[in-house]
């Protein structure tokens, strides 16, 4: 894909999701750093109605390591991979009580040292909570930018360094929520809605699916 065609398809989503943002609902960096690490394997959606009841006593650090990990688990259950999240959040509630002061760490850096946080999760906290400059490749942002020829990769890390190059800097946390929104919305996994996706002419899949 050349250049012009990458600023065309980032003005496009531009256009099509001006009011992008996270669909995780939090409240604090804390509260958006526990519902990350629940997100993974499972929708936003299901997110927000266990972190509902699980933050109406559990919103802080200090509070959360109150609860055994049986217990956090009866709360997180629905979500998936309940016993792995409840361990890792528990496990990075006490670092951050006795690593950082009880304060979630700001740096991409610092926020990988906890239990449970990769790359992407590093990424959202720090580019939503911080409002640093970061692109977090979820598996939308990872299709989507394969598809349309943003970035090719074959690791969320390949995209996430072709994405940095694509994108001016000051862009790259608004770019993640519009790929995001373009994956739920248009660009499905297994059916992409390409008849009414106003980004086809420039993108890579249609187009071979076109010659096809």
């Amino acid at each position: 894909m050349k250049n012009v065609d990458k600023k065309a398809a980032l003005a496009e989503l531009e256009t099509l999701y001006p009011d992008a943002r996270p669909a995780l609902r939090y409240t604090t960096p804390y509260e958006l750093l526990v519902a990350v690490i629940l997100s993974a394997q499972c929708t936003d959606e299901r997110v927000n109605k266990v972190t509902e009841k699980l933050f109406e006593n559990y919103s802080t650090p200090s509070a959360m390591v109150t609860l055994s990990q049986e217990e956090l688990e009866g709360y997180i259950f629905s979500c998936g991979f309940y016993r792995m999240k409840a361990e890792h959040i528990l496990s990075a509630s006490k670092d951050i009580l006795e690593k950082f002061d009880g304060n979630v760490p700001d740096t991409v850096e610092k926020l990988m040292t906890l239990a449970g946080v990769g790359k992407k999760t590093a990424n959202v906290v720090y580019s939503v909570a911080f409002g640093g400059d970061a692109i977090a490749v979820d598996t939308h942002v990872f299709r989507v930018s394969n598809r349309l020829g943003l970035a090719k990769g074959k690791t969320p890390l390949e995209v996430e360094a072709g994405l940095c190059k694509a994108i001016e800097k000051s862009d790259w946390s608004k770019a993640h929520h519009w790929l995001i929104y373009h994956g739920r919305r248009v660009c499905h996994s297994q059916k992409p809605d390409c008849g009414h996706c106003t980004l086809r002419p420039l993108c890579d899949f249609a187009k071979k699916n076109e010659k096809k």
